[in-house]
């Protein structure tokens, strides 16, 4: 039976350990033997206790998903777990909904698969609820969250002031409703966290979309989706964004755009992007698939006036022709394409200050004329009424145009054929003060 070891075994295993460090291993010994005297004797490092350094917060390193790469993903049917679609541009929301419905809910029965809440009106429980739950008869299952900015705190001066007044008033219905106020308070600032926690292990057979108009970019929940990629930009395009985006929709639709028909399209139905795909969508019918279109057709189907006299009321304008744009303008006259009307003199306007830069840089007449969106064939045209305005007096027209868009918006009482009329008047230069037109189209 095995003891305790004496003092003595113990003396006698320290003078075995130094006489094998002198000597090395017996020679009758086996290699696991001598592997365990090697371990033994070898010295060990002291012990370092690991100074740990302070958590930094985590940088965002990514950039928010466009609808566009969305789009791409349904039609891939690799859709993600989970989606937070911020902004307040219409046509990207209702792009990326109908794009992921159809992916997700392919083959599925209609109705047994889909949930659909409003913030507003349902918990965050009850969400992540539909969210938990296995599809039925499908492969997947679809949840959509609308308005999910109304889980937001309702923080801030007014809150702290309510308090107070009750603090003071010690009424007990007033106590009774700020501790409700607080109660619903502290259920949605968990609203955030609680989708943070489902958002780190979503359900696989759930898409679970959230749609969200402006959300606190300092949130937990916004910065993890935008590391982890499932945060979507669904923000409005800027002016100088809007013909690039006119471009790409009529390229997915089989169509090539003239020089200077983006810019041209962008300036008379943006910034909406509804009507900005309404207008591609109609030129590209009237062209036919594979055409070209032109200048001409965006006058008949966007502006829907006569594109002809159209071009003859810009050109006059540009020649400073009083009786050939009133005329021009005689014929082309629509109330209910006034505005458009403005718009498209001030597409022109920006198209001479374009074509005027690019010849003081140097450029030749046709480089201008590409420069400014125009065809080649109109550099000589263009030339001509650059030398008859000055930038100056360009420059003005735009501020001129600016006036007769806010009188035709409402910001006059004056017919519309009037504010035109008295516009191009002050375009050519024929009134004898520029303070006393704008009265008048303020009138």
């Amino acid at each position: 039976m095995l003891g305790r070891a004496t003092p003595g075994d113990r003396d006698e295993l320290r003078r075995s350990f130094r006489w094998r460090r002198a000597t090395g291993p017996a020679p009758d010994s086996t290699a696991e033997d001598r592997e365990t005297t090697r371990r033994a004797l070898t010295p060990r490092a002291p012990f370092r206790p690991i100074r740990r350094l302070p958590q930094r917060p985590a940088r965002i390193t990514t950039e928010p998903v466009t609808p566009a790469q969305v789009v791409a993903e349904a039609k891939a049917r690799s859709l993600r777990p989970i989606y937070l679609v911020a902004g307040s541009e219409a046509h990207f929301v209702d792009e990326v909904v109908k794009a992921v419905r159809a992916a997700a809910l392919e083959g599925a029965v209609p109705g047994l698969n889909e949930d659909v809440f409003d913030a507003a009106e349902h918990r965050v429980e009850q969400v992540l609820a539909a969210a938990r739950t296995l599809p039925m008869m499908a492969p997947r299952r679809l949840v959509i969250v609308r308005q999910v900015e109304r889980w937001e705190p309702k923080g801030g001066a007014q809150s702290s002031a309510e308090s107070d007044d009750g603090a003071k008033a010690g009424d007990e219905k007033k106590g009774e409703k700020k501790a409700s106020d607080e109660k619903k308070s502290a259920s949605s600032k968990d609203a955030f966290e609680r989708l943070l926690e489902y958002a780190e292990a979503p359900s696989p057979t759930t898409t679970l979309l959230l749609v969200a108009g402006a959300l606190d970019k300092r949130r937990r929940f916004v910065q993890a989706a935008m590391r982890a990629g499932y945060l979507v930009n669904a923000d409005p395009l800027g002016r100088a964004e809007l013909p690039g985006f006119v471009e790409r929709l009529a390229r997915e639709r089989g169509n090539e755009l003239a020089a200077g028909v983006a810019d041209m399209v962008a300036e008379l139905s943006g910034p909406d992007l509804g009507a900005v795909v309404d207008a591609v969508e109609r030129l590209c019918l009237y062209a036919g698939r594979g055409q070209t279109v032109t200048e001409d057709m965006v006058a008949e189907c966007v502006v829907r006036l006569r594109g002809a006299s159209v071009w003859e009321l810009t050109n006059a304008v540009a020649r400073r022709d009083v009786a050939a744009a009133l005329t021009a303008l005689a014929d082309v006259f629509d109330p209910s394409e006034s505005v458009r009307l403005v718009a498209l003199l001030a597409w022109s306007t920006r198209q001479l200050l374009r074509f005027e830069s690019a010849l003081r840089q140097g450029a030749s007449p046709n480089e201008a004329a590409q420069r400014a969106g125009a065809p080649p064939f109109r550099a000589r045209e263009l030339a001509q009424q650059v030398r008859a305005v000055p930038r100056a007096t360009l420059e003005g027209w735009l501020v001129t145009l600016a006036d007769m868009d806010r009188a035709l918006k409402g910001a006059s009482r004056l017919p519309s054929r009037t504010i035109l009329e008295k516009g191009i008047l002050e375009l050519c230069g024929k009134p004898a003060g520029t303070s006393a037109t704008r009265r008048g189209m303020g009138a």
